[in-house]
């Protein structure tokens, strides 16, 4: 008899500034596409698949996790059967852009947002992950946002968890689906997808 558990659906929502990757990378996600790596370690095919359509949503990925077999049902906030509001989510994932700092203010409102309208009773907190996006971008200068910094910011905003990755290169891509799916799969259990006490870097 097999112990993998019957199937459970989960849903995950992204939410994030405009321009800031998030239709890029639910792109390379929902190809399966990987990015060869170089002698280097250094992805070198940067083409991507073609552009997901909104209508397309939710986005389906079959996910096996902890000996269970789910479903993740993912929404972009630019979702056209409904307003992202209107959704039960089970995950959050707030994205912003790792080239852009001004993409960084947005935050705060972004998880006010969270709060107001998926956490209704007292001490009720939905699992939330910070994903910074365009890794690649990431160039020395005077506006670089480093890790460090993004990894502050995620346990100021009390985000579950802190991930970053490029969707052109491949960069930290499966890891961070891979987290993605380890708080999805979190929040199917008893305990929830909630951390014990701020988030964790990949």
């Amino acid at each position: 008899m097999s112990d993998i558990e019957t199937d459970e659906r989960v849903t995950l929502l992204l939410v994030g500034d405009a321009e800031c990757g998030k239709s890029t990378f639910l792109s390379r996600l929902k190809s399966g596409k990987r990015p060869a790596p170089s002698q280097t370690g250094a992805a070198t095919d940067t083409s991507l698949p073609e552009t997901l359509r909104d209508s397309d949503q939710p986005f389906i990925y079959d996910i096996r996790f902890a000996k269970k077999k789910f479903t993740l049902e993912l929404y972009d906030t630019a979702s056209p059967n409904q307003h992202w509001t209107s959704l039960q989510p089970d995950v959050v994932v707030v994205a912003f852009d790792i080239s852009n700092r001004n993409t960084l203010g947005g935050l705060k409102a972004w998880r006010d947002e969270i709060t107001r309208h998926f956490q209704h009773g007292h001490g009720e907190r939905i699992p939330v992950m910070l994903l910074g996006l365009k890794r690649d971008l990431r160039t020395e200068g005077e506006g670089i946002i480093y890790p460090q910094e993004a990894y502050r910011i995620a346990q100021e905003l009390r985000c579950d968890r802190y991930a970053e990755c490029s969707a052109v290169t491949g960069e930290l891509l499966a890891e961070t689906f891979e987290d993605l799916a380890r708080m999805a799969g979190m929040a199917t259990t008893t305990k929830g997808g909630q951390t014990d006490g701020g988030c964790s870097i990949l």
